[in-house]
């Protein structure tokens, strides 16, 4: 830890932004507002909910159990099915940010394009040109919220109608039509299942084979909503039984590739693929890579819907897209009246597009010009008071996403504090605590099945995994409380 000569700060009222209004951006305004803490929330849409916003294309849904999706402390015992839909979804965080008085905190439709450390505050502004000064920042921005739009030669010819996944055209009809998904990730699956019994013919264009795991995705009855509501101590004891189990059996598959968890994984995706009757559809859909380098699909009727009649596989490339459909390397055209870009998302971005200036002129578009790095995922050297909620290199694919904001949280909290007690007015990570950090988590991707021989959003531009290479058991310790030694103090 290192300290600036001279007096004790004054203490004073402390504004926190929160950027997001998504799930991490609700968590911080609760919990700033429960503390006393003033803060605004800027966000760029018109409404909460991050992803389940964004998305709303046929199909959707979360591939971690509903009931291990949810709040600590606002638990929903009324999930219609072990795999919420994305609508469902997006309605409980939109309940939770009412009942929670965050909505009367959000700046909508007002992106915040510049943030700039100024004389131990952050001078903001945004798109409508509002400005504002805060003597901290959380950045809630989210993963996957940049779409990635494939780059197709003649896509702009296209006669029928063309759009990605996250930005779904609800006014183009489906039913009895050609459609094509471009893409094999949870997205285009989770399409395919969806609309295969709708249309008259379907294309699912594959570059690269997938690992689905096998899981059916039930309906809750009302005699188990029951059960759930009136015994709250019964229904959080499943709630963390279910958790525990993800854990051992994730964590473990992906950070130790060797591990029994990971055989047993591969072992039920293989036996899921056996399901494929036709043997070259079952070769084609037969990925070369280690089941989880990939973030692994979780679906319990793709192969089905993929095997219908009217359902076909492409794996031969796609040269170009015509005003007819899409014609391949092997000369064909495939005629489309839809064609849905399920290409994924720009996974590096997090806060960007926003210019972000820290302390001395730093920019960290500059910071990150290699690839995105954070000291335990939440802070960065010279941009004091600035923290990100699943940041760079954070458990993302790992376990539920709302239990890591939590935790990443709850250790901001704890800095900010001192922010808010007066003990001083800027804290962030050493350059020392950062490289340290780095190095330990490189040298444990070396026994993750990212690095196994596949190419995956989960990979930097390096080829390293851009992901919490540790066990759950160090990322629960690492977040349990601050290591001010790491720390530059001012």
């Amino acid at each position: 830890m290192v300290v600036s000569p001279g007096a004790a700060p004054a203490r004073t009222p402390l504004r926190v932004a929160v950027i997001g209004a998504g799930m991490a951006g609700i968590l911080a305004a609760i919990e700033l507002r429960r503390r006393g803490v003033e803060c605004v929330v800027f966000e760029k849409a018109d409404r909460v909910g991050g992803t389940w916003r964004e998305n709303t294309y046929p199909g959707l849904s979360c591939d971690v159990p509903a009931h291990s999706y949810t709040y600590t402390f606002a638990r929903n015992p009324d999930w219609s099915r072990w795999y919420a839909d994305g609508a469902e979804i997006q309605r409980y965080f939109e309940r939770v940010a009412d009942e929670h008085g965050v909505l009367a905190l959000v700046r909508f439709g007002d992106e915040v394009t510049g943030l700039e450390f100024v004389d131990g505050g952050w001078n903001l502004r945004t798109a409508s040109g509002h400005a504002d000064r805060f003597e901290a920042v959380i950045a809630a921005t989210g993963v996957l919220h940049h779409p990635n739009v494939a780059r197709l030669d003649g896509i702009d010819t296209f006669a029928g109608s063309s759009f990605h996944s996250a930005r779904w055209d609800h006014d183009v009809p489906l039913d009895g039509r050609r459609v094509g998904v471009i893409g094999t990730g949870s997205t285009a699956v989770q399409i395919t299942s969806a609309l295969v019994p709708r249309v008259e013919r379907f294309h699912l264009f594959q570059r690269t084979a997938q690992w689905v795991y096998p899981s059916p995705n039930p309906a809750y009855s009302d005699d188990e909503r029951a059960a759930f509501r009136a015994d709250p101590e019964a229904y959080e004891r499943f709630v963390q039984k279910l958790r525990i189990s993800m854990i051992e059996r994730v964590v473990s598959a992906v950070t130790e590739v060797d591990s029994p968890q990971h055989a047993e994984v591969e072992r039920l995706c293989r036996e899921h693929l056996a399901t494929v009757r036709d043997p070259d559809l079952r070769r084609r859909l037969t990925p070369t890579y280690r089941a989880m380098c990939k973030r692994l699909v979780v679906s319990g009727d793709f192969y089905e819907a993929i095997q219908q009649p009217h359902a076909h596989l492409v794996t031969d490339p796609i040269t170009r897209v015509e005003p007819a459909g899409v014609r391949t390397a092997d000369g064909t055209l495939h005629e489309l009246d839809v064609l849905v870009l399920a290409t994924g998302f720009r996974a590096d971005r997090f806060i960007r597009p926003t210019t972000v200036v820290g302390r001395d002129g730093v920019d960290l578009d500059d910071v990150w010009a290699t690839s995105p790095v954070a000291y335990l995922s939440v802070t960065v050297p010279e941009f004091p008071n600035f923290f990100m909620l699943n940041g760079p290199n954070g458990p993302v694919g790992n376990f539920s996403l709302i239990e890591v904001a939590e935790r990443q949280l709850a250790y901001a909290m704890q800095l900010i504090d001192g922010l808010v007690r007066g003990d001083y007015r800027e804290v962030s990570p050493t350059h020392e605590a950062m490289l340290r950090f780095e190095q330990e988590r490189c040298a444990a991707a070396e026994h993750t099945v990212w690095v196994t021989g596949c190419d995956s959003w989960y990979l930097d531009a390096r080829g390293v995994p851009a992901s919490w290479t540790f066990t759950h058991a160090r990322f629960v310790e690492e977040m349990s409380a601050p290591k001010f030694a790491d720390f530059v103090i001012r």
